[in-house]
């Protein structure tokens, strides 16, 4: 392996640094998805050769397409912390910001930090007109960030295969909400 990043580009916010996946990721990531409360929205406990193919996905979402979620890096420690922002899935129900973050990380004002860059650079950069996240209702730590967020719950929508028996709720906000929103913040 090497430390080769994928394409893309990098944000900062006061503690973080948004980035595409690099394979010096892997190792965290696989710590994350093999966590039981970490992993239980994203995808569940997952081996590391399970993880490294949705590890994949994403290195490859950001090269094919220029869209896939940030690598967090903790500016203090340099370590990888989670994985945040724009996610457009084949079938997918709309144009989400989602997240996932390390047990570690979790707890700390990252999500929402992080969160509120990814939604700038998805309406401002990606000209997206509405963001979504897809979140399980007994998911209430996410639920809360998407409120702080702005985001208000939509009702239920259904993912596509594999995903298609999961029970989520489009929690989301337009363009204009959040540019509203933005001077509250």
């Amino acid at each position: 392996m090497t430390d080769g990043f994928a394409p893309g580009p990098t944000l900062e916010t006061e503690r973080l640094i948004l980035r595409p996946t690099a394979m010096a990721d892997f190792p965290r990531w696989a710590e994350m998805m093999a966590d039981p409360e970490a992993s239980r929205f994203i995808g569940g406990v997952q081996p590391p050769e399970t993880a490294w193919r949705g590890f994949m996905t994403m290195a490859g979402a950001w090269t094919l397409t220029g869209v896939a979620m940030f690598s967090l890096i903790e500016k203090a420690s340099g370590l990888w912390v989670g994985r945040i922002g724009p996610w457009t899935p084949l079938g997918w129900p709309g144009t989400e910001v989602g997240w996932g973050l390390h047990p570690d990380a979790q707890g700390k004002g990252y999500g929402v930090e992080a969160a509120r860059a990814a939604l700038d650079h998805a309406f401002d950069v990606l000209g997206w007109t509405e963001v979504i996240h897809c979140i399980d209702p007994d998911n209430v730590p996410s639920q809360r960030l998407a409120e702080r967020l702005g985001s208000t719950n939509l009702g239920p929508t259904r993912l596509p295969p594999p995903f298609q028996d999961a029970r989520v709720d489009r929690w989301g906000q337009t363009r204009d909400q959040w540019r509203g929103r933005r001077g509250n913040r």
